[in-house]
């Protein structure tokens, strides 16, 4: 029974997210490529044994793979996994087409297409994982509102970095690094991604505004999920009080347009962290792969069952939860295949950008040693992410307890 629960709490959400993400992304490549006039050999949402296949009156075969961790689409003449022919492969396919007759479907295929079009069809791809995102967001946005606090400062913490900053009680935040702050939870999310780094106040006091500069030490912070991270801290609080929170409502057109910016916000954060992590101010442990993930999907179901008083509240609240977790997890592919690796989106954009600008393609044993790079990379960083789950997860405790 306990493996049972495991199951339904932290696999199938997990699996439901990402194969829905997946999902939209290869239709993004597929409705793309359709609208080009593209010829497709196959649509798969997951590898391995197909356990439903179909084809189509356009002769498109679409396949549900028995592992629901990915897809893909084969355009017609896609031999290899990196979408890569050389001259050779495309001189070889374009003489068997006409001898086969069919010299007219050459413009269908995808290698012969003009460049900007090949780039429409690979971009679309992240494009509707952000698109996705963003309906996600507006939806939540136009059903629930949102809730936005106080900014008013209720503690402040003896020795932190706000009291040697000059922060007090009673003190409302009004602006961060010049931006205008909605609610207290606003003025968090910019110090935890800010440690070591100084920031820029604005408060009001007796009337008066008042400029601060704090810098956010790095400390243990626990997420709503129970989760601990060692992320930025300047020791401020803040206390809800009656009247303090307030549901902001959305009509359709400031939903959309809200779900955009909060798109546009994840993306934002992604690069900061980045940038951070590369210059050393960020630790590479927030990294999470699929176990990563699976586990988040199973907390959130927690606790979605903790705040239910029925189970008619557990399953909107779980939906809406998951719901939620499938726009920042499409954000996060998007994102990630947009990276500028060969074998991901952005890599073959680098390549087309190259040929745009050197007139013909990169050598096709150059993009096949990318490829071969490019692979190595994605490997490497989701066995990092998957050890950085194993560690989060504490399974060498578990192992080390057994064979000690």
């Amino acid at each position: 029974m306990q493996f049972l629960q495991t199951i339904l709490i932290y696999v199938v959400p997990f699996l439901f997210v990402i194969g829905v993400v997946v999902t939209v992304h290869e239709l993004g490549h597929f409705l793309a490529a359709k609208a080009l006039g593209t010829k497709i050999d196959r649509f798969a949402i997951g590898f391995g044994r197909a356990i439903a296949q179909w084809t189509d009156k356009s002769g498109v075969e679409w396949r549900v793979g028995w592992l629901p961790i990915g897809g893909y689409v084969r355009f017609a003449g896609d031999d290899n996994a990196a979408s890569i022919p050389d001259a050779d492969d495309l001189a070889a396919m374009r003489r068997d087409l006409i001898d086969k007759g069919r010299g007219a479907e050459i413009d269908q295929y995808f290698h012969f297409k003009p460049l900007w079009q090949r780039a429409i069809i690979v971009g679309a791809g992240p494009v509707s994982n952000f698109i996705l995102a963003t309906l996600v967001f507006a939806t939540l946005l136009l059903a629930l509102g949102v809730p936005t606090s106080s900014t008013r400062i209720d503690t402040v913490v003896a020795g932190s970095a706000a009291e040697r900053a000059g922060f007090q009680v009673g003190d409302t935040i009004l602006r961060v690094n010049g931006k205008a702050i909605e609610g207290f939870e606003d003025v968090t999310s910019k110090v935890l991604m800010s440690s070591d780094t100084p920031m820029t106040f604005v408060v009001r006091r007796a009337g008066q505004e008042v400029a601060l500069t704090a810098t956010p030490v790095r400390g243990p912070v626990v997420d709503r999920l129970g989760k601990t991270h060692m992320m930025g801290k300047l020791g401020l609080g803040h206390e809800t009080r009656p009247g303090d929170v307030v549901i902001r409502r959305y009509n359709l057109p400031e939903a959309v347009v809200g779900g955009a910016e909060r798109t546009v916000s994840t993306i934002s954060s992604t690069l900061t962290y980045l940038s951070r992590l590369i210059s050393g101010r960020e630790s590479a442990n927030q990294l999470a792969g699929p176990l990563g993930m699976a586990q988040m999907s199973g907390d959130l179901t927690k606790q979605a069952k903790e705040v239910s008083p029925n189970t008619g509240a557990f399953v909107l609240n779980s939906a809406l939860m998951m719901f939620e977790f499938i726009g920042i997890i499409s954000v996060s592919i998007g994102f990630m295949n947009l990276l500028p690796v060969p074998v991901l989106d952005g890599g073959h954009l680098m390549f087309y950008a190259y040929e745009a600008v050197a007139r013909r393609p990169l050598a096709a044993k150059v993009q096949a040693a990318g490829y071969r790079v490019g692979l190595a990379l994605v490997l490497g960083l989701m066995l990092f992410a998957t050890w950085n789950d194993l560690q989060r997860l504490r399974v060498f405790n578990l192992f080390g307890g057994l064979f000690s």
